[in-house]
């Protein structure tokens, strides 16, 4: 009850903010069935076995040195609804030696600490004949985004037009962002470093690549002596911090929603280091490179993300801004684009890539690694007996957080429900050990199928309230893992005091022309919020190994999960003052955070890697439109 009160505060409409979502047609106001083509109801549940991602093997793995991967991203399809329904076209990551090593989620790349890795990331979202395939979903060419058809002069701007727009229908820009990692600008996935395949059939005129890409890529050669091809990058992660649970996605400018949406995401586990734990103590094995088919896992990595199918299968992704609202007139008669959607809650939930699997575990304990891998939707998940049960339902087992974005929390922590915000991820254990053989439990979502309002009920019990399904079977072997009340975790070593703090806003503007936009924003020494777009001169410039702490005011009516790239910071403090203690959840080091409407989230970061990077907010739909900022370290 704790949490979920903690979500009605942060949905909450207050004041004027209310009125301004309200025009702007912020109140999400979705009809059943209006998601897709394919009732969610009809969809079977639990008649998947839960897919554990495979582990990507290294193209080159030298005893000294990083180790070598070469990422491809393609089309494919996947079953990700049940046997005996169509499948569904995707995009994915994978391995450009293997044609079937392909999936979404895609394989997990496993690290070590201090070892670096380097990875070729490659465009291959061309077909057989070698040219461009256009994009899977509705591309919106009116917000300020990569822009190919702009040309060098034009790209990476917001375009203008003299008659409302169409869908854009070229080759697709990519650039793959490792969340939670540290590396320098040129392999961090900076939005404008994107770059399109190499395909025979580029329009003339299509500028190629991002307006940092050519840079980025002199400046990787110089590092590293290795050149950029056409169609790929090569990024290097020295993989020099805590182990934890990472991840990696694309994040081209203005795309990131629907490129993400259309399957391009994976994990990225980093293990090793003074910061974890010996072999044995926590549940595993873990999945390893080269595992036989059949092999037991006892640490699993879960992606959980909502999705919504048309009946032959493909995807559902809204292709109009009338899907929200009718608000109109649209670009260039009004201020609307007229694709572009403020928020996109799906009707269907997957895990790993399957619609509501199932689970058989044994009656001992399991690690699973959670990641909110969606676009927009806040996730409240606990284990229950009845998937059906009135919400809010009584929790079967404890969730023991041991984890999040950042590594191990100070000590684990027994979880009724958890929260997690999209890209937040949750290192937990579940402890299955004396039920009996065949008890059936499920983990349920109880957040919201809305963004805003007064108030909200909780997701939908028969659709979108249900995640998976845990059955369990025999014990095939003793369990020698450490119980999770009685676990030592790594301390986490405590940032230096601040050099410097920042005053900055999350809010809503309302334009002359009763346009609402969602923005980031510098505070002036009056106490107003300045908005500041993609675009404006950078105003965020800590000194190289400066220890700052930020101090996000969320003016909002909305929660916003705000991420910062390349460091990972310290949540000092919450509330209408901003002193309130973080959730037990959030200590320790994090590199998102959710941010809750009229308070005031404290974080403290180490900016000790020079270069330019960003800072958005992690609800895709707002992110791609102007609600990210560049910052400058050094």
């Amino acid at each position: 009850m704790v949490e979920r009160r903690r979500i009605l505060q942060a949905t909450a409409a207050i004041g004027a903010a209310a009125v301004l979502s309200q025009q702007g047609g912020w109140a999400w106001a979705a009809k059943q069935g209006r998601a897709g083509t394919l009732n969610p109801k009809r969809i079977r549940k639990y008649a998947t076995p839960l897919t554990v991602p495979q582990v990507l093997s290294p193209a080159r793995d030298e005893a000294r040195g990083p180790a070598h991967y070469r990422i491809g991203v393609r089309q494919f399809r996947q079953q990700i609804l049940p046997k005996g329904m169509p499948r569904t076209t995707v995009w994915g990551y994978g391995d450009v030696s293997k044609a079937g090593a392909f999936r979404s989620p895609s394989g997990t790349i496993e690290a070590t600490v201090d070892r670096p890795v380097r990875v070729t990331w490659v465009n291959e979202l061309v077909d057989a004949a070698g040219d461009f395939r256009p994009h899977l979903l509705a591309v919106d060419p009116t917000l300020h985004w990569a822009n190919p058809p702009g040309g060098t002069a034009g790209r990476d701007t917001r375009p203008a037009f003299t008659a409302t727009p169409g869908s854009y229908r070229g080759p697709v820009p990519i650039v793959t962002h490792l969340h939670g990692g540290r590396s320098l600008e040129d392999s961090c996935g900076y939005p404008e470093a994107w770059y399109l395949p190499k395909a025979r059939n580029i329009p003339g005129g299509h500028a190629t690549v991002g307006t940092f890409y050519d840079e980025f890529g002199a400046e990787f050669a110089r590092r590293h002596g290795v050149a950029w091809q056409p169609g790929s990058a090569t990024f290097h992660y020295g993989n020099d911090q805590r182990a934890a649970t990472l991840w990696y996605h694309d994040h081209a400018l203005g795309m990131t929603r629907v490129n993400v949406y259309a399957g391009l995401s994976g994990f990225y586990l980093l293990r090793g280091g003074d910061a974890d734990l010996p072999p044995g103590v926590l549940p595993g094995p873990a999945p390893r490179p080269g595992d036989r088919p059949g092999t037991r896992y006892y640490e699993i990595p879960l992606m959980v993300q909502d999705r919504s199918f048309n009946k032959d299968g493909s995807l559902f992704y809204p292709d109009s801004r009338a899907f929200t609202d009718s608000a109109g007139p649209y670009i260039p008669d009004g201020p609307f684009p007229p694709i572009w959607n403020p928020a996109f809650l799906a009707d269907t939930m997957t895990v790993n890539g399957s619609t509501w699997p199932v689970l058989e575990v044994e009656p001992r304990r399991y690690r699973l690694r959670l990641l909110n891998g969606c676009n927009s939707r806040v996730l409240i998940m606990k284990i229950v007996t009845d998937p059906l049960a009135h919400r809010p339902a009584p929790p079967a087992l404890p969730l023991w957080q041991i984890g999040n974005d950042g590594g191990f929390l100070p000590e684990p922590v027994s979880q009724r429900q958890l929260l997690l915000g999209p890209a937040e991820r949750a290192d937990v254990i579940v402890d299955f050990t004396g039920l009996r053989e065949g008890t059936e439990l499920y983990l349920i979502n109880e957040g919201p199928d809305k963004l805003c309002g007064d108030d909200f009920d909780p997701s939908h019990p028969a659709t979108t309230g249900q995640i998976m399904k845990f059955t369990v079977g025999r014990l095939t072997g003793k369990d020698r893992s450490v119980p999770p009340e009685e676990l030592d975790l790594p301390r986490t070593r405590p940032l230096g005091r601040a050099d410097k703090t920042r005053r900055l806003a999350l809010d809503e503007q309302l334009g002359n022309d009763h346009s609402v936009k969602m923005m980031l924003c510098t505070i002036d020494e009056h106490g107003q919020a300045v908005p500041k777009h993609w675009h404006d001169p950078i105003t965020e410039q800590p000194a190289l190994h400066a220890t700052e702490v930020w101090e996000l005011h969320n003016w909002s009516a909305h929660v916003h999960p705000v991420h910062l790239h390349v460091v990972q910071f310290e949540v000092l403090g919450r509330g209408k003052d901003g002193h309130q203690p973080p959730r037990a959840g959030d200590r320790g080091l994090k590199d998102t955070v959710l941010t809750f409407p009229g308070e005031i989230t404290r974080v403290k970061a180490v900016f000790d890697l020079a270069g330019r990077y960003v800072w958005h907010c992690h609800l895709l739909e707002h992110e791609d439109n102007d609600m990210m900022r560049p910052f400058r370290v050094g």
